[in-house]
């Protein structure tokens, strides 16, 4: 353990093995930093923070900080951190609210400067978020999910796993499984091919998935037609039935297909 007698450590903090605290860092009181982490000068843990291992929390990030919301009332919420995340300068992450209580970033993920995550969202495993990145409260972001730099996600939105948003995106509708995003307003520009094959999709599972969307977004049905085309044509597998599950349980609706004015990019 390495704490600068310049950082200041609440005396209730639960500290692992071999976690560096550096210069002018904050950790408050009802926090947990696990084993091998590095705070970084002037960062802020705040109450209610849960560290996992190995993570770096860049200069002046605030992490569990309260959140922007009106409505909250002081409850005691918490803000979960996965193993092996990096958090780069002045991202602020804010706790959760009465709603689910919790805010939570997974394991293996990159928050590059100037993200915000805020209040009650859940952001899975293996995601990245590149730099200015603003993310409104409530909003879920499954595994493996890329947001382009400069990106802004409405309130409540969905981004499903494996999915590759544009950089500058305005994310008002959900983003269904596998997709890449882009233009204004946000359309489907095909399958995230590349990141599928990086991830040891094969070239069959590939094919699988394309064709599914080709239902979806590229033969101007509606969402309950092409579903049900889909079901009734396209063979059954668990990417498939993801994809359905998604698009049917999507609450703000899903992002715009094809248009004769657009090309795709799959």
């Amino acid at each position: 353990m390495s704490y600068s007698p310049l950082a200041n450590i609440h005396p209730e903090a639960k500290i692992g093995k071999n976690v560096i605290i550096e210069p002018f860092a904050t950790i408050k009181s009802n926090v947990v930093i696990d084993d091998n982490c590095w705070i970084g000068p002037n960062a802020v843990v705040w109450e209610g923070a849960r560290l996992g291992k190995n993570v770096k929390v860049f200069p002046g990030a605030s992490i569990s900080a309260l959140p922007q919301d009106l409505k909250f009332a002081g409850e005691d919420t918490e803000t979960f951190i996965g193993d092996n995340t990096v958090i780069r300068e002045y991202v602020t992450i804010s706790k959760g609210t009465s709603d689910k209580f919790k805010t939570v970033v997974g394991s293996n993920c990159l928050l590059m400067a100037y993200v915000h995550i805020a209040h009650d969202c859940q952001v899975g495993n293996n995601c990245i978020l590149a730099n200015t990145v603003q993310v409104a409260g409530h909003v879920i972001i499954e595994d493996w999910a890329i947001i382009g730099g400069a990106s802004a996600l409405h309130q409540f939105v969905k981004v499903g796993a494996h999915v590759m948003i544009s950089g500058g995106s305005l994310v008002r509708k959900d983003v269904p499984p596998y997709t890449k995003a882009a233009r204004e307003p946000l359309t489907y520009a095909g399958v995230n091919t590349v990141g599928l094959r990086r991830r040891g999709f094969t070239p069959e599972k590939i094919g699988e998935i394309q064709e599914v969307y080709r239902y979806i977004f590229l033969k101007g049905l509606n969402n309950s037609k092409a579903i049900d085309l889909v079901e009734s044509e396209l063979a059954h597998s668990e990417e498939r039935d993801y994809i359905l599950s998604f698009i049917r349980t999507s609450e703000r609706g899903v992002m715009k297909g094809f248009t004769t004015n657009s090309a795709s990019f799959e």
